[in-house]
């Protein structure tokens, strides 16, 4: 069994796992600089785009492909190659198809989607330059219709805000600020089969706009005062409802907010989640991993809901935490409890699991995390 996995920065999640199921892995990579080429057995560099990685395929007769891609540019060029190779050449590639990638790409079509089938989602509407300040109740949150990782995201407390905001990109989607949690579920998928994850809770809303990458983070998801097991239910319902609509492969990721009644949702990002790690620690299960079964054609979505387990998980930035586990050959949970640590230099999270809340903390308080310092855990 070969597989082509097309980027190098993710591919220490999985070196591992293709050595033990004894996989030939093929890497692609544009950069000569990124890391983890070497833990390939195969390595191409190749120019930017999906031509590089189409010609490999073909070339070394793979028997399907990963894109282990984290960021959004070039997901509708791998969409693109996905209907290229399937139907041209009979190799399978796990991503999403090019129709849903145009939805989940566009925050106005994604939007427009959620709304059509009456999916809660916070109000929204599309401005121009010139439109009066009556027409807002700020704050408001003012958007691009592509871009990730909260660029071109801003939060607009005024219209003179909003008006710096247009002069600075010409047009804005302007969704209401909505007071809450902020909430993440990653769903897995292949040829009609779905199976959603665990929600992790990600922090509260602020009006400073904090990216949730610099937020200490939670799996499974409680909120005070509600029936968590029900609303952990109703969100992977809600996740798994999008996904059938939506005809998601391989991996996917919904954000979402609770307003204090409702879980309402925000985006769909079609490729491997900043939450996986929280996600693995939590359940148990590696969505990259998993991305490989789907192309060796073992993935079964009733086996990962018998494998899901139930542990409570807390992942920490940390920036530079000197360890020498920041290894791919750490990148899996022990039973039970255990850490590991991950990310590039500067922007470095720890992330812990524990049979029990008390376990987790126990683990945090031992490791002497910076960011902790005046942070509340659970």
């Amino acid at each position: 069994m070969k597989l082509l996995f097309i980027g190098a920065r993710l591919f220490e999640d999985v070196a591992l796992y293709t050595e033990k199921k004894g996989i030939t892995s093929i890497l692609t990579e544009s950069n000569p600089d990124a890391p983890n080429q070497d833990l390939a057995d195969v390595l191409h560099i190749v120019p930017r785009g999906m031509e590089g990685p189409k010609k490999v395929a073909i070339k070394e007769d793979v028997d399907g492909v990963v894109p282990l891609i984290g960021v959004d540019g070039p997901l509708l060029s791998i969409s693109s190659l996905k209907k290229d190779l399937e139907e041209n050449y009979g190799i399978p590639v796990i991503t999403s198809p090019l129709e849903t990638t145009h939805i989940t790409q566009n925050k106005y079509k994604t939007k427009k989607f959620l709304v059509e089938n009456n999916i809660p989602t916070p109000h929204f509407q599309t401005i121009p330059s010139d439109i009066p300040e009556s027409h807002f109740n700020f704050p408001i949150v003012l958007k691009q219709e592509q871009g990730q990782g909260g660029v071109g995201i801003e939060i607009a407390n005024n219209h003179h805000e909003m008006q710096e905001y247009l002069m600075k990109f010409g047009k804005a989607l302007a969704e209401d600020f909505i007071n809450g949690i902020e909430i993440s579920v990653e769903v897995l998928g292949w040829k009609g089969n779905y199976i959603p994850l665990v929600p992790v809770y990600k922090g509260k809303t602020s009006l400073d706009g904090k990216h949730p990458l610099f937020k200490v983070k939670r799996a499974p998801l409680e909120i005070d005062g509600l029936d968590n097991v029900t609303n952990n239910h109703m969100i992977r319902e809600l996740a798994l409802k999008i996904c059938r609509l939506m005809g998601v492969e391989g991996s996917a990721d919904l954000d979402l907010i609770f307003d204090g009644k409702n879980n309402m949702v925000l985006e769909i990002n079609t490729r491997p989640s900043g939450t996986r790690y929280l996600t693995a620690a939590s359940c148990n299960i590696n969505p990259l991993q998993e991305m490989v079964d789907m192309a060796t054609g073992e993935w079964n979505s009733a086996k990962v809901q018998n494998d899901m387990k139930d542990y409570f998980a807390l992942e920490v930035p940390v920036g530079d935490f000197s360890s020498k586990c920041n290894s791919y050959i750490y990148r899996s949970f022990p039973e039970g409890h255990g850490w590991i640590i991950h990310g590039p230099p500067k922007h470095q999270r720890i992330t812990i699991r524990g049979e029990t809340k008390k376990s987790v903390l126990k683990i945090a308080q031992s490791l002497k995390l910076p960011s902790l310092i005046g942070e509340p855990l659970y």
